[in-house]
């Protein structure tokens, strides 16, 4: 049995890498983003602050590309399948 939703979001603030043996995409997985930046319309880059979370975010690496913000869903929040990224 894996862990829990609580137990891998410590190891992800911890800047580990962790997925769900439950997702079908292989090498899929979250980690912690940190100095955020983007760049607007009108080509300034803007450091990405927030007064509660700073400058970080969850970061979903999967089969199409990195997803900024990711929201973990019910599932996921209840499963106890996760594990360390391989």
């Amino acid at each position: 049995m894996g862990m829990s939703f609580g137990e891998a979001i410590a190891y992800v603030k911890a800047g580990k890498q962790l997925q769900r043996a439950g997702w079908n995409g292989k090498g899929q997985y979250i980690e912690l983003a940190t100095e955020i930046s983007y760049r607007n319309a009108r080509g300034e880059t803007v450091n990405a602050e927030h007064e509660a979370i700073g400058n970080a975010a969850i970061a979903f690496v999967g089969t199409s590309g990195v997803q900024l913000g990711w929201l973990a869903s019910q599932a996921d929040m209840l499963a106890n399948d996760w594990q360390f990224a391989k």
